[in-house]
């Protein structure tokens, strides 16, 4: 298997973005992820991956981006679009939303509930990949004979879903291209594998054995306190280490059991406040780089 690392951030300024993406690239990482959060200051992901494009021409190109309450033509178009002017370098996984705060309501979507409209979603934008002439009524829209050009360099442009729910298992089988959860225990990954490729050979797909990852948030200096406690819902009884390592020390430690249980592309993200991306990047990158090779 092809080991892969990238950094997860949410860059709110320019600044802050070539930062990043500097020292993504010093270190040795395969790509840099963005999210999409409305309710909150991050740049928008497409818009900040464009400019990336252009400056950062090595690394693959990265987004956790909402597929439910937007517009399912123009998502199509900026996606293939940020395709397009990369050169084939985007990465893709589609993700429902934050529960918490005020973001479901900016998405218009509770993001609880938005399972089957993702899945919805992901069919017609991959009818309007194609090239094709689509026609469609249901929550992903309604229109007529759409065609969105250009279409993306990447035939076909993947897309990977999250989630350990037994329902987001099933959907990825059913429908994803590849796996990247969070807040998951290696041994959790290993099951969950499992059900996935399960549902896929039932469908008549098969997903590669190198599509199945990880989000792993991390902190370089120790847990702020009372994280525990303040985590103990989304834990359901974990050991806090078995998801969130705690040093940077722990992160290769961490990663090594995942990738004994299968995985090969990862994405860490770290949780740090003002966090130091030059110092926690070079500190992990000669194991990234080895891994890597």
């Amino acid at each position: 298997m092809k080991i892969r690392i990238g950094i997860g951030a949410a860059p709110t300024t320019l600044e802050a973005l070539h930062e990043v993406a500097q020292a993504v690239s010093s270190g040795g990482f395969d790509s840099i992820w963005l999210p999409e959060v409305l309710a909150s200051p991050v740049l928008d992901p497409v818009v900040a991956l464009a400019v990336l494009a252009a400056t950062a021409p090595r690394l693959k190109l990265g987004t956790t981006v909402l597929f439910t309450g937007t517009n399912t033509i123009r998502l199509a178009k900026r996606l293939a679009s940020l395709d397009v002017v990369s050169g084939g370098r985007l990465l893709v996984t589609a993700v429902p939303g934050l529960t918490t705060g005020t973001e479901p309501s900016a998405i218009g979507l509770d993001p609880r509930n938005a399972g089957p409209v993702l899945e919805e979603v992901l069919g017609v934008l991959r009818q309007l990949w194609s090239g094709a002439s689509v026609t469609h009524d249901g929550p992903a829209g309604t229109f007529t004979n759409v065609t969105v050009r250009p279409t993306p360099v990447q035939h076909p442009l993947e897309v990977w879903l999250g989630g350990t729910a037994s329902n987001s298992l099933l959907r990825c089988g059913r429908v994803g291209d590849g796996w990247l959860q969070s807040l998951c225990t290696p041994e959790e990954v290993a099951s969950g594998r499992v059900v996935i490729e399960r549902e896929a050979a039932l469908h008549g797909r098969a997903i590669s054995e190198e599509h199945f990852g990880v989000s792993l948030g991390y902190f370089a200096h120790g847990y702020p306190e009372g994280l525990e406690d303040s985590m103990a819902s989304r834990l359901k009884g974990r050991v806090l280490a078995d998801v969130i390592p705690s040093t940077l020390d722990e992160v290769p430690v961490l990663l090594e059991r995942f990738i004994a249980e299968g995985c090969s592309k990862f994405v860490l993200r770290p949780l740090d406040g003002g966090v130091d991306y030059a110092e926690a990047f070079s500190a992990l990158s000669p194991f990234v780089v080895g891994l890597q090779t």
